[in-house]
């Protein structure tokens, strides 16, 4: 993939991501004004979402420092470092526990979608090219064509990318769908997209817990288009 095209991906994700979590904060804001309104629900949306807009937000820090390639190289490695480093420890807060497993499946989300993308080299600025340096032109790559969905598979794409889709087994070989908001696709056709490598499970948490399903960058694209 060239960087051009994934900075697009990165960039459309990190946009939706963090529309998602002003929205969520927007909610939860207006009901602590109203009396009695049901909170919880509102607050695990809100802290959800800003787990899932953390390392967007790193991302986007680093892509513009450092470059796409090695951006994204540097915050997977420092989300797989974290993880590591975080282990099971809980702390006495509740509070702190859930932005902490919040801030967790964030991390694991990012990972699980950034998984495999293959970016080639950035290009050299403009201004470091100097006369005794210029070569011959580098050929423009080939476009990767981007497979069509129907409209059946791009409502299952928008809720895996919207929802917050798992996959769960309370019964061994009984497999179901779960979301933590919105429409539930059929899991049919989660199992369809996953196959075609549009979308991908996160295999580090069992069936019972149930497996965030996230898109992948070929995924990202088909909704991009």
């Amino acid at each position: 993939m060239d960087a051009s095209t994934a900075l697009s991906l990165l960039t459309s994700r990190a946009n939706h991501v963090f529309e998602e979590d002003e929205a969520a904060r927007t909610r939860l804001t207006k009901a602590l004004a109203i009396d009695g309104a049901q909170l919880d629900g509102l607050m695990d949306a809100a802290l959800a979402s800003a787990g899932r807009a953390k390392p967007c937000h790193q991302l986007m820090k680093r892509v513009e420092k450092h470059g796409v390639r090695e951006g994204l190289a540097k915050q997977r490695e420092e989300a797989m470092e974290y993880l590591l480093q975080w282990g099971f420890s809980m702390s006495t807060s509740m509070v702190s526990n859930a932005q902490r497993i919040a801030e967790q499946d964030g991390l694991r989300r990012f990972l699980s979608t950034t998984e495999g993308w293959g970016i080639d080299a950035d290009e050299t600025p403009a201004e470091e090219v100097t006369p005794e340096h210029e070569t011959e032109p580098t050929p423009e790559p080939t476009p990767v064509e981007i497979p069509k969905a129907t409209p059946a598979q791009k409502r299952t794409l928008t809720a895996i990318r919207d929802n917050g889709v798992k996959l769960q087994e309370f019964r061994v070989g009984r497999a179901t769908v779960a979301v933590e908001q919105g429409d539930r696709p059929r899991l049919d056709m989660v199992q369809w997209v996953i196959s075609q490598g549009w979308a991908t499970t996160d295999t580090s948490r069992s069936l019972f817990q149930g497996q965030p399903v996230t898109l992948t960058a070929v995924g990202e694209a088909i909704l991009a288009g």
